[in-house]
Formats: C-alpha cells, structure tokens, sequence
C-alpha cells in the first residue's frame, strides 16, 4: 500500500498515511494528530535512473566545471565528491577521508605529505 505524505492546515504537522491506489480518488485524509481533514498532500523526493553515460556527461558538463578552482581544495573536495555521488559507488574510506580534508582546506600538498601511499599512485593532482 502507498505512503503519502500530507500537512495538515490546521496543525502544520506533516503526518504520513498509507492509502491504496483503489481508494486514493475518493479517500478523505484525516489527520491523526489532530483530526482535521485539511491536508495538503506533499511530494516527497523522487529519484531518477541514469545511465552511466548520463552519470559521466553530467560531470563534464560546463556548468558542473564552472565552479571549480584547481588552486582550491574546497572546490576540489566538492567536485571530488559530487563525482563519487554520480559513480554511485564506495570509493573506500582513504579517498573520503582525503575528499573531506579537501572541503575543510587542507592543501593536497600538505595531503599528500601525510598519506605518502598516495605519492605511489601518482598524487592528487596527477
């Protein structure tokens, strides 16, 4: 049975009730917190299925570059880890933890000096 999700007018809380498709055109929501039928139904968060192509393109799209100072490392963290959200996969907790001392400003040199392992694999910026 679906979940939607509703706030109600009179206690402006939002109250979530299960209603089936058969009963969803002719269903009165009431809200239980308070009993008032004045609800507003509330789109939730949807989620759209992309391609890895998609994934990838949205990456290299000029709007998504436009943003990003090589000389920054919080920009560098943030497209760093905009990246990983679009791969879709666990990088593995070495490269969060680089990821994030990028977007508190720590300098990939100072990074690096630090995680010498990553010296190996040829470096940050590399």
């Amino acid at each position: 049975m679906p979940r939607y999700t509703f706030i109600c007018q009179d206690c402006q809380k939002s109250v979530q009730l299960f209603i089936s498709y058969a009963e969803y055109d002719t269903a009165v929501p009431t809200c239980p917190l308070c009993g008032s039928q004045q609800l507003k139904r509330r789109i939730g968060r949807i989620g759209i299925a992309k391609s890895e192509e998609a994934r990838m393109d949205s990456l290299l799209d000029e709007n998504a570059l436009a943003g990003l100072d090589e000389d920054d490392p919080k920009a560098m963290g943030r497209f760093m880890r905009k990246m990983s959200q679009e791969m879709g996969e666990d990088l593995g907790d070495e490269f969060g933890e680089v990821v994030d001392r990028l977007e508190s400003g720590e300098s990939p040199e100072s990074i690096e000096q630090s995680m010498p392992e990553l010296a190996e694999g040829g470096g940050l910026g590399e």
